[in-house]
């Protein structure tokens, strides 16, 4: 089988459940709309407009908060809303753009985290950039067959979601994406630029099913392979469409 996109996923609130996508249209020097656009502060963290990139240790994440992975989240949109569900159940609800709306899910989130978060949690938007783990307008790449291969190193499946990435690949063999680096490659429309390598931290640590850690991913990455990387970051470098299915190719 040739290379082709698996799936697409985007992350509106940083360090809640992805979204599926069938298709994305991608601007040049941009990211996936909406992905990371809203992030959770910790109580205590100093972020008066919410307009700025910060690292990651500012916000609630699953690194942390491994909690958080009990929680499946819905963004609209059109309408901005932001619905939370728990066991299949409807627990929180609320606009992200407006303050009632952000109020309500933040007095849940405090409920729910107890002291995880560090005080009341505040909700935060960045439409500048976004709240992923480096300031840089980049996307990430996984390959499925890399995912695949470790679970040889840990003798046990590997939900290629813990990765959190933007696009999956599949049709590659194990680690073919690691030679990416430096080069450009075609996926439907798009043209991306592959920059660098995604090392990774004790977030893939958590079992999103469960809520609870039940492996260290950097570790077994390093003993394995030597480095804790997994997947890649990419820069667009045109506007355009890619679709589930479309074919990956080296420029």
């Amino acid at each position: 089988m040739s290379a082709q996109i698996n799936a697409i996923y985007r992350y509106p609130v940083k360090g809640l459940s992805p979204e599926s996508l069938d298709k994305v249209t991608l601007i040049a020097n941009q990211i996936i709309p909406n992905d990371r656009r809203f992030a959770i502060a910790h109580g205590s963290t100093d972020f008066p407009d919410g307009l700025c990139w910060l690292s990651k240790m500012h916000f609630l994440m699953l690194a942390k908060n491994p909690k958080l992975a009990q929680l499946v989240s819905h963004f609209d949109d059109d309408t901005e809303i932001l619905t939370l569900e728990r066991k299949g159940k409807r627990v929180s609800r609320g606009k992200l753009t407006d303050l009632t709306g952000c109020m309500l899910l933040e007095q849940f989130l405090v409920s729910f985290l107890g002291t995880e978060s560090r005080g009341i949690p505040k909700i935060v938007e960045n439409r500048k950039t976004a709240f992923t783990d480096i300031p840089d307008q980049q996307i990430s790449l996984i390959n499925l067959a890399s995912v695949k291969d470790l679970e040889r190193v840990v003798r046990k499946p590997v939900d290629p979601m813990r990765f959190r990435g933007n696009l999956y690949i599949e049709g590659l063999a194990a680690w073919e994406e690691n030679n990416w680096i430096g080069k450009e490659i075609q996926i439907g429309e798009i043209t991306l630029e592959i920059v660098s390598p995604i090392g990774r931290c004790s977030a893939t640590n958590v079992n999103l099913e469960t809520a609870e850690v039940d492996m260290n991913i950097p570790k077994s990455l390093q003993s394995g392979y030597r480095h804790r990387n997994m997947g890649v970051y990419a820069v667009v470098k045109n506007t355009g469409e890619i679709k589930e299915k479309a074919p990956v190719t080296i420029i």
